[in-house]
């Protein structure tokens, strides 16, 4: 009967976490219609592209060097052990009421669960550059990104290392539950380093500084894309219990997924509200920007604060969203979709959240974890985007970009009943 209930529990779990895998991996295309719905026509195409190839560059990157990087062993997947059989009945058996006390799924759906939370953090780099750069560019720099950049500061968060052999963030009283800052922030701050090296778009600032709009081609797709990624955020939240198999991480799954709908639906009313106030009517774009900033905001923390309680950060996040992307705007700092403000500066805000629900973090801890993200990020990525500039350049020329990166990177375009001939 023990044997019945341990391979029950084994192939539970590890269902469960291939399905949360599906639905982040579902998240690539969720950012590709958002990006490529907040981009002008022109430069569609190259959206599309920049997005698939990011994640076929994540997958490999990370199979070759990032998940060892990260976990410790060697290249290749030679770290990634699957569940010892016998060893594990045997703990199984001595536990009344089932194995509470770990998580038991295949290695295999641990790597494929991990590799997608990978390139969600590069497909944030994609949507802050895009209308300017570089194709090649790019994805030289996801293959760092992928394989070195992220896994190293994953190592000293999830993997449980300690920074440069100096502390431990866990010791400190980091908290980082599904990854508003090691996914999201980070990815926010190799994007605010690549929109440094790159410039604004042309047209986008006025000689006396004032911000010009340049509104997206396809709102509809940009919705699109925004519900995909609310969709998919369920896997990338609700996965990261770990497992489903016993009755406690079962309350725990279902308390996630109720907190992270509720975190959403909180940061588009605060996003909606907000707009209404500056603007004077509602912002269709500050609004999608606003269910995001939510689901970001409720990333590091979904299992502890109640239903009102993630609103609340919710609402905090959208909040937060609108007035960053119109102060970016008024530094100049050019972020054509807001992955900046979305992911980096409510990211910030979602892991000092945590402390307010979780008596075992501590606002040090998580400012010392934000801090270590950012600067580590940030600078390794400045270093990256610098080199690949003095190498084969970053930025297309001024015709390029004025044409549309369409035809100069990709040879086509994504509508090309609607090109004046």
């Amino acid at each position: 009967m023990q044997d019945q209930i341990f391979h029950l529990q084994y192939a539970m779990d590890t269902f469960y976490f291939l399905v949360c895998g599906a639905l982040v991996m579902w998240m690539a295309a969720g950012f590709a219609m958002l990006e490529a719905g907040l981009v002008r026509a022109k430069n569609t195409t190259e959206i599309l592209t920049k997005n698939v190839a990011l994640f076929s560059i994540s997958c490999i990157m990370y199979l070759i060097c990032g998940y060892s990087v990260m976990y410790g062993g060697e290249w290749f997947l030679s770290g990634i052990q699957d569940v010892d059989v016998a060893s594990t009945l045997t703990d199984f058996a001595g536990r009344d009421g089932g194995f509470e006390g770990g998580s038991i799924y295949s290695g295999a759906s641990d790597f494929f669960f991990q590799v997608v939370f990978v390139a969600t953090a590069m497909s944030i780099v994609s949507g802050a550059v895009a209308e300017r750069m570089k194709l090649w560019a790019f994805l030289v720099f996801a293959v760092v990104m992928t394989g070195f950049i992220y896994p190293m500061e994953g190592n000293w968060t999830w993997g449980g290392g300690s920074v440069f052999g100096m502390f431990s963030l866990g010791d400190l009283g980091f908290t980082d539950f599904a990854g508003s800052g090691i996914v999201h922030m980070a990815g926010a701050s190799a994007a605010l380093a690549g929109v440094l090296v790159l410039g604004a778009r042309k047209g986008k600032y006025g000689p006396n500084g004032e911000v010009r709009a340049i509104p997206g081609a396809n709102l509809p797709l940009a919705t699109l894309g925004t519900f995909i990624l609310w969709l998919g955020w369920f896997g990338f939240n609700g996965g990261s219990v770990l497992k489903l198999g016993d009755i406690a991480s079962a309350n725990s799954v279902a308390m996630v997924f109720l907190n992270t709908n509720a975190a959403a639906a909180g940061g588009a009313i605060g996003a909606l509200f907000i707009a209404r106030i500056l603007f004077g009517k509602a912002d269709l774009t500050m609004l999608l920007n606003g269910a995001l900033a939510g689901l970001v905001a409720i990333t590091a923390g979904p299992d502890t604060p109640t239903a009102l309680g993630a609103t609340l950060i919710g609402i905090v996040g959208g909040v937060i969203v609108v007035v960053s992307i119109l102060t970016l705007d008024k530094l100049k700092i050019d972020d054509p979709v807001g992955a900046i403000s979305v992911h980096g500066v409510v990211g910030l805000w979602g892991l000092l959240a945590v402390p307010l629900t979780n008596d075992g973090t501590t606002f040090g801890g998580q400012i010392a974890g934000a801090l270590t993200i950012f600067v580590w990020v940030f600078v390794t990525s400045l270093v990256v985007w610098l080199v690949i500039k003095a190498i084969m350049g970053v930025r297309v020329s001024e015709e390029e970009e004025y044409e549309g990166v369409d035809l100069s990177e990709c040879g086509m375009e994504a509508y090309p009943e609607f090109s004046k001939k």
